[in-house]
């Protein structure tokens, strides 16, 4: 049999098609490609190796108080922010990056910092439980962002392919969709969800002696009453304020009560800046308690504590924090108080001395002065209210009596 005849035309066989080439890259794109997936890989192995160190740290204090990776947790924290916050940006630049994928990993630690402020305000002293929630969190998001990448729990090099990049070319649409949607939607976010927690804060720590308003920080006087007949006016004080809030509690203070005085003397002279608050008043525009704070001279007892009660470390630490409100706060008072060395337990013993120690010796004067006085005035800060309403409650009085004034107003009024 002839071959032609076989073949049926006489000529060779027709060429199968080859496999369809990938499409080019976008222009520019490819010298952008290998330093992208560079980052975003170095970003995500640093987000999973922070989650994995924090774990087991946390879960070591937890469980045995033990700190043995706090040095390596700093560095690594420190730089998985860095290049979470690089990647972010590049975000609004180029579309390459695959934004479903990171970013969990870029917005997880501003996140998690928001969403633990409340739990912070109302269960301060499991702090230490709250940080490892969140480890495990990151953890958890770390290692479902490495299971989309690699199709399954793998840990190889690279952790996201480069194949996994989008298209590199700039696009005007998608950065200014970026850019508003941070100016426009989450900036003003962030901002009114602080100052929600910052209310909250403020309510719960001075159990609603002052509170934050939209028009400013306003206390609340209260007049607690004894079956006796006898009465305590509790008057929260803030250091800076309004003039017509000084002078309107003053003017408003019954002749026939005694008022038992705030301030702290210094008789050896062991303060080497005066405590003073003019600084502050003048740079914020209010004026200082010591200079508009007035009433009836006649009335007023000093009922504080000297200096000399105070232990040696926290009359050191307000000799540097005075330094600032006497001398302004410049370079050098600055660094001075960043650098004070807190010896242990100098935040218990500091606030001992400022308050506890303090409000002993106030419910002493107290009821010394209920002995032979009808009426009392408590004009003192408002950090000391909580504890001196709950121990005047303990001894028969009960609340009769809220009255509201505005302490530091936000917006001025035209004169």
């Amino acid at each position: 049999m002839d071959h032609n005849s076989i073949s049926g035309t006489g000529g060779p066989p027709p060429l199968l098609p080859g496999p369809t080439p990938p499409p080019p890259p976008a222009p520019g794109s490819r010298p952008l490609r290998q330093p992208v997936a560079i980052l975003l890989n170095l970003c995500l192995g640093l987000f999973l190796a922070d989650g994995v160190v924090s774990l087991v740290d946390d879960s070591s204090i937890l469980l045995f108080d033990f700190h043995f990776l706090a040095g390596l947790r700093g560095i690594l924290v420190t730089f998985a922010i860095l290049t979470a916050l690089v990647t972010y940006g590049l975000m609004g630049l180029t579309p390459m990056i695959p934004k479903r994928v990171f970013l969990p990993v870029t917005l997880f630690t501003p996140v998690s910092l928001l969403v633990g402020v409340p739990f912070l305000i109302y269960y301060y002293n499991r702090a230490q439980r709250l940080d490892w929630v969140s480890s495990v969190c990151q953890v958890v998001v770390g290692l479902c962002v490495l299971r989309y990448l690699q199709g399954g729990f793998r840990l190889r090099w690279p952790l996201m392919p480069e194949r996994m990049l989008g298209s590199g070319r700039f696009n005007w649409a998608n950065l200014a969709a970026f850019w508003l949607t941070n100016l426009v939607v989450v900036v003003p976010g962030v901002m009114v969800y602080l100052v929600v927690c910052a209310a909250l804060a403020v309510d719960h720590f001075s159990e609603g002696f002052v509170a934050l308003r939209p028009a400013g920080f306003t206390v609340q006087v209260r007049q607690y009453v004894r079956n006796d007949g006898k009465t305590i006016l509790l008057v929260p004080m803030s250091h800076v304020g309004e003039p017509e809030f000084y002078r309107s509690l003053a003017e408003g203070f019954p002749t026939n009560s005694t008022i038992l005085m705030e301030g702290v003397t210094d008789h050896q002279n062991l303060l080497t800046n005066r405590i003073t608050y003019k600084r502050m008043a003048s740079s914020l525009g209010l004026a200082p308690q010591e200079k508009q704070f007035k009433p009836n001279p006649v009335q007023m007892v000093m009922s504080d504590i000297d200096v000399d009660r105070f232990a040696t470390n926290t009359i050191d630490f307000l000799n540097v924090v005075m330094l600032v409100h006497s001398r302004g706060l410049n370079a050098a008072n600055l660094l001075q108080l960043v650098q004070y060395p807190q010896p242990p337990d100098f935040e218990k013993e500091l606030f001992d001395d400022l308050l506890s120690k303090r409000n002993r010796h106030l419910l002493q004067q107290i009821q010394e002065h209920l002995l032979e006085e009808n009426h009392l005035i408590v004009p003192w800060g408002a950090a000391h209210m909580p504890e001196l309403a709950r121990e005047i409650q303990k001894s028969g009085f009960r609340l009769a009596d809220t009255r509201e004034y505005t302490a530091i107003r936000f917006a001025k009024r035209a004169k």
